[in-house]
């Protein structure tokens, strides 16, 4: 049952209307159950300066593409009240007359462009309104029965207003529907949800959070668990199991999804959603429509439902249906974008948003992971919506036309103009081995910074997760994860690439680079040494890139692999057989790799580095020593010894070879395969022609 979070003495802190407003908002997008994630809209009414020192009635109304539980205080838009309150008396507003408007009743310019919803809460004559999406209210309202019942749960303390889109028209409707009802509460908006208000902050609150409750009560009264969704045809698998099939449908998904963009991808199996794909009516309850209009831009009108008898032995029939399901969805929403569209629209993505497997779980897709995480959070107040409707009577929602009209209504496109532009590595995911080292710290977070999701791949865990965590702090949740790998371990390798499909869906960019090395001459070189070396940069580079091509074709996308080799690959080094040798190898199976792989658009290209002694293990560990012998000078002359043998006199650094991966992983060089690019500072010996 949701709960009142007001904490008085938290309240008492805030002491303008303003910081008051954020406090409630904050409360109120905290608990998904009240507000959807980026829905909803709050306002208050107060008096501040203006620029000349005069007192202004001013309403603060939440900013068009925010999000409630995240709000700040620049979040909100300021409105002059006297500017605004004419409106009502006009018979029609079309929207881009009243966006202009509201631009010019603003108080200060820098202020978002206001909520689509202002007019509502300006119209209704009270200082603090709250207008949110409950799962219980929307329960009540998208019930076939919703009007009725709501009389036996409020009696006569409720506006009931039918669907429709939010403007000018429907404002004005609440505003009278509550003035011509001396003894309304609340409001209950059809299909849509809830309008509450109060005379202080904390008695909005306290009014939203009742009003909730007591539809909560209602309809956990009418629930029989056994019947909900029809009761249970398919339980679930095993939660390992159902995790294991997923990782291994998830890179089909990504590739069926992917061919006008690509798309990231998120795995949940919470219990509802077991629950929900496991009902006996869920496969026709989930083509109803969508359970709020604020779920479209995020989850289309429908998902992807398969037909599918759980078993964890029937994968490839599982990625047979999940193929001609997408490819079905994708026409279906094409004819459906056909049927309704409007001069000027343009089509999103055709692929689903939200896949349902029986027995699995939910899959869900999005140009990010955080964005594939919004469709999943959006979908599970769906099912919630979903119970409860169909415990009060039947499901129903928009009509199809006003689903599109609001999946492709200017006004809410516009809170998606808001979102930063997509970078280079946008919906790519790179998988890093030595992801905890100089060089593939330092790739990650070049890549991370031009959009890309991160897999950090190493023995070293700790470190690793280091990195990750460093990266999640500025870029956001789960842009990045540690897993320990050792690139000798053919089963490790396997559980790390499963580990990566099972949270992003697949992988497009692979980072060869773990690393040791070693120095002897020849004849005391031991065969312990030599393979050794052979083991880690030649099998297990082996390993870890014919994981990955499997992996790639699977996808269908294409995929990019790019080889941290070194100027030994070409240079005969001096005590550094072994070292050199397996060097060699490893650029050689790239090429082999790259004349493979063309055909399936897989590029391998190697980066030839030399000397990176910054940020790294290898050489703050005996490798330094026994290089330093080999030249015959100290391990604290290494460095300028190698600057004064370069051409250009200059160090090489983790950031310069995170450079040259990020050239071989981009777009600029979509046309290059089997390429060596030297990286260190220009040894003659070692120029590759």
């Amino acid at each position: 049952m949701v709960q009142s979070l007001w904490e008085a003495s938290k309240a008492a802190e805030k002491v303008t209307g303003l910081d008051q407003l954020v406090y409630r908002s904050n409360l109120i997008g905290t608990d998904r159950r009240v507000c959807n994630f980026g829905g909803g809209n709050t306002s208050t009414k107060t008096v501040v300066k203006d620029f000349r020192g005069r007192d202004v009635e001013v309403m603060y109304v939440k900013g068009s593409g925010s999000d409630l539980a995240s709000m700040k205080a620049a979040n909100f838009t300021g409105l002059r009240m006297e500017d605004i309150r004419p409106l009502f008396d006009k018979p029609e507003m079309p929207d881009a007359e009243m966006v202009a408007y509201l631009a010019n009743c603003m108080i200060d310019a820098k202020d978002p462009r206001a909520s689509i919803e202002t007019l509502l809460h300006a119209f209704l004559p009270f200082k603090h309104v709250d207008h949110t999406h409950p799962d219980s209210i929307i329960s009540l309202c998208c019930a076939d029965n919703g009007k009725e019942l709501a009389t036996e749960i409020f009696g006569d303390r409720f506006v009931w207003v039918p669907y429709i889109r939010p403007g000018f028209t429907l404002s004005k409707m609440i505003a009278e529907g509550v003035l011509n009802n001396p003894n309304a509460e609340l409001v209950l908006m059809e299909k849509h949800g809830l309008v509450t208000w109060g005379e202080t902050s904390e008695e909005a609150y306290a009014q939203t959070i009742k009003i909730i409750t007591e539809a909560e009560s209602f309809i956990e009264a009418r629930i029989k668990e056994e019947q909900v969704f029809g009761g249970v045809k398919h339980a679930a698998l095993a939660a390992d199991v159902r995790k294991s099939v997923a990782a291994q449908v998830m890179p089909t998904i990504r590739g069926a999804v992917s061919d006008a963009k690509k798309m990231i991808l998120s795995f949940d199996d919470a219990d509802d959603v077991l629950q929900f794909v496991g009902g006996t009516n869920s496969a026709t309850l989930s083509q109803v429509g969508a359970a709020c209009p604020d779920h479209l831009v995020h989850t289309k009108v429908v998902p992807l439902f398969i037909d599918w008898t759980p078993n964890a032995d029937d994968i490839d029939g599982l990625k047979a249906k999940l193929k001609e399901g997408v490819a079905a969805y994708k026409e279906m929403y094409k004819a459906y974008f056909d049927r309704n569209k409007n001069e000027g629209d343009v089509m999103f993505e055709a692929a689903p948003r939200v896949i349902l497997i029986p027995g699995v779980g939910m899959i869900n897709t999005g140009k990010s992971w955080a964005m594939s995480q919004v469709s999943g959070a959006l979908y599970h107040r769906a099912i919630a919506v979903m119970r409860g409707a169909t415990a009060l009577g039947e499901f129903v929602s928009l009509v199809e036309n006003e689903s599109y009209n609001v999946e492709y209504w200017p006004l809410e496109l516009y809170k998606l103009s808001l979102a930063p532009a997509e970078a280079e590595f946008s919906r790519k995911i790179a998988f890093i081995t030595g992801g905890a080292g100089g060089i593939g710290s330092e790739t990650a977070r070049r890549l991370v910074s031009e959009g890309a999701h991160v897999v950090l791949a190493d023995l070293n865990l700790e470190g690793a997760e280091k990195v990750a965590a460093e990266i999640n702090a500025k870029y956001g949740e789960n842009r990045a994860i540690a897993v320990k790998m050792d690139v000798t371990s053919e089963d490790m390798i396997k559980a790390a690439y499963a580990e990566t499909s099972i949270t992003y869906g697949g992988v497009d960019i692979i980072i060869n680079n773990a690393g040791l090395a070693t120095s002897s001459p020849f004849d005391q070189t031991s065969l312990k040494e030599w393979n050794l070396n052979m083991n880690v940069l030649g099998t297990g580079y082996f390993l870890v890139a014919r994981e990955a091509f499997i992996l790639m074709k699977e996808q269908a996308i294409g995929g990019n692999m790019v080889f941290i080799g070194s100027k030994n690959s070409i240079y005969a080094g001096k005590s550094a057989s072994a070292y050199s040798s397996v060097k060699a190898l490893e650029a050689h199976l790239a090429r082999c790799i790259a004349a493979e792989g063309g055909e399936f658009g897989i590029r391998v290209n190697t980066i030839l580095p030399d000397a990176i002694l910054q940020g790294s293990a290898i050489w703050n560990g005996s490798w330094r020593t026994e290089r330093a012998a080999a030249y015959g000078i100290e391990p604290d002359q290494l460095e300028e010894h190698y600057r004064k043998r370069t051409t250009l006199l200059v160090n090489i650094y983790p950031r310069d070879i995170a450079e040259g991966i990020a050239f071989f992983a981009s777009s600029k060089s979509d046309k290059t395969t089997g390429c060596m690019l030297t990286i260190d500072g220009g040894v003659p010996a070692a120029f590759t022609r």
